[in-house]
């Protein structure tokens, strides 16, 4: 399996993915919103855009669709309940469903409610598996459920899935907002040393160039992962008494996604 992150540079600062399999050079778009540049990269490298995954319904993830689709025939390929809101799909997926790239890829979909309660992400088949999360999991933080999506849920795909991937899952995010949620982190948990030394290492990095997480990773920095930080805790207690000195990880969590909404 081949990946090419591909970086819009638009105001959202969305990442637009290409999976290839190196056998036959078919590929997976994902999310292609700049069509032409996703294009452009499937070009240099000789590959052929076969199929389009959209992570969920929201514009800046299927905006690219119809270029894409008009461009190379591509299917697209979402969440089956969210047929009445993508346009055009071929096939809608759920939870285990396999999409196959080429010959020798193989994407396990998960079903991940939260941001939306039609978004999937994807699990590679490979030795070192990789996730690519959409606006479910970002580096050092979690999507927000502004439009269409519920706290409780995002937690749940968080307790009961991404909680357990090995620690050697690569993230491959939707959006840059390493530095915002990194921010974030030493806010609520200012002795996090490894978020402070991540934020010194790549607060001035080449989005062309982003660093890719790992699980083990997003364990140390990400707050939504660190629901048991004495810290944490205490800092969260001093603005909501009401949750007690031992709150319970659902708590911790939708107390966190609600300060997160305002910060």
């Amino acid at each position: 399996m081949i990946v090419e992150q591909v970086w819009t540079g638009n105001a959202y600062r969305n990442f637009n993915y290409l999976i290839a399999c190196p056998e036959t050079g078919d590929a997976l778009a994902i999310d292609p919103l700049d069509y032409g540049k996703c294009l452009a990269a499937a070009e240099k490298h000789g590959w052929t855009i076969t199929q389009i995954l959209n992570t969920h319904e929201h514009g800046d993830h299927t905006g690219g669709n119809k270029g894409m689709v008009e461009a190379t025939g591509a299917t697209i390929i979402a969440h089956a309940n969210a047929k009445n809101r993508i346009p055009n799909m071929s096939r809608g997926v759920g939870a285990g469903d396999v999409i196959k790239v080429g010959k020798t890829v193989d994407l396990e979909c998960l079903d991940t409610p939260g941001h939306t309660m039609s978004h999937i992400c994807l699990l590679s088949k490979t030795d070192q598996p990789a996730l690519f999360s959409g606006d479910t999991l970002f580096n050092a933080g979690a999507g927000n459920c502004h439009h269409g999506g519920h706290p409780s849920e995002l937690y749940n795909t968080f307790h009961e899935q991404l909680e357990k991937l090995p620690d050697d899952t690569l993230i491959y995010p939707g959006h840059d907002y390493l530095i915002n949620n990194l921010n974030f982190t030493m806010d609520r948990e200012p002795d996090n040393k490894a978020a402070q030394q991540m934020l010194s290492r790549f607060e001035n990095q080449d989005p062309n160039d982003a660093l890719v997480t790992t699980l083990a990773q997003e364990r140390q920095v990400n707050t939504f992962f660190r629901l048991d930080s004495p810290s944490l805790i205490g800092r969260l207690h001093e603005e909501f008494p009401e949750i007690g000195d031992s709150p319970d990880a659902r708590t911790v969590f939708l107390k966190l996604r609600e300060l997160r909404n305002s910060w």
